[in-house]
């Protein structure tokens, strides 16, 4: 039986960065990197600061053009094949991101339902306020959130938890096929922790939505996940099913990473 298409395939990936004014000295970020996603599917990319996993984000999300090699959404190169504005637009619908610091993405002297009209440009045209505004109601109850609170607060207002709940309930606005997470949870307490990777899962199971989960902490993507990518020296150097990658790690970086679980377990034990 044929296999169903995945939602996205990356092949072949490179990202290199020119650095230096005289020196010119090449970096490369992301070296020949492929991999995919299926819907309803979440998938862990793992590397510590520096590994290429952020890079790798960038460029499927169209905010950093790669050196080489592809990106196929539904089949199509999100680099060459998205031409005009309607196409554009189609795939900032389709794949949204939430990153790090949910502080940084907030004007801090306008209140959070700011946030939400900056997405109105990308619902359809025959909407009006109310239907808008009904999108966004729905959106923050989906994520736990009172929009009657929310709204009308400022970020400092806000935990931090409740931030990157916002900022998952704006990408929801646009109900995207694909969520890319850059470290949605290493700002945030364990107990914020928990709750954010449920959230998570229930939008998979609920949603269908697929997810890019990038982090540098095996012991989330081991919790999260349908596979784990681990990412190193901007390599993808091994990936499987988190049970058998657990179990039986091959390179040594793994190896590394997995070795940090235990002391990770005994920290949320004390909770």
């Amino acid at each position: 039986m044929e296999l169903p298409e995945p939602l996205l395939r990356v092949e072949n990936l490179s990202k290199v960065f020119v650095v230096g004014l005289f020196t010119r000295r090449r970096i490369d970020a992301v070296k020949g990197v492929s991999f995919t996603i299926g819907r309803r599917e979440i998938v862990s990319l793992v590397g510590e600061s520096g590994s290429g996993k952020t890079t790798t984000a960038k460029i499927i999300l169209r905010l950093e053009k790669p050196t080489s090699g592809r990106v196929l959404f539904e089949g199509r190169d999100v680099w060459r094949d998205l031409r005009s504005r309607e196409d554009i637009l189609w795939y900032r619908r389709s794949v949204q991101g939430v990153m790090q610091d949910p502080y940084g993405a907030f004007n801090p002297f306008y209140r959070v339902d700011r946030v939400f009209k900056q997405m109105f440009k990308l619902l359809p045209k025959d909407m009006d306020d109310e239907e808008r505004w009904g999108l966004v109601e729905k959106a923050l109850i989906e994520v736990g959130l009172n929009p009657r609170y929310v709204l009308g607060k400022y970020p400092h207002e806000l935990s931090g938890g409740e931030r990157q709940r916002v900022m998952i309930a704006r990408a929801l606005l646009v109900e995207p096929k694909l969520l890319i997470a850059d470290e949605p949870v290493s700002m945030l307490d364990a107990t914020l922790r928990s709750g954010i990777l449920k959230l998570l899962m229930k939008l998979r199971d609920e949603r269908g939505l697929s997810i890019l989960f990038i982090t540098h902490d095996m012991g989330l993507a081991y919790y999260v996940s349908d596979r784990i990518l681990v990412m190193y020296r901007g390599e993808l150097v091994e990936e499987g099913h988190p049970d058998e990658l657990i179990e039986s790690p091959r390179h040594p970086y793994t190896k590394r990473l997995i070795s940090d679980i235990p002391l990770l377990y005994r920290k949320w034990s004390d909770i």
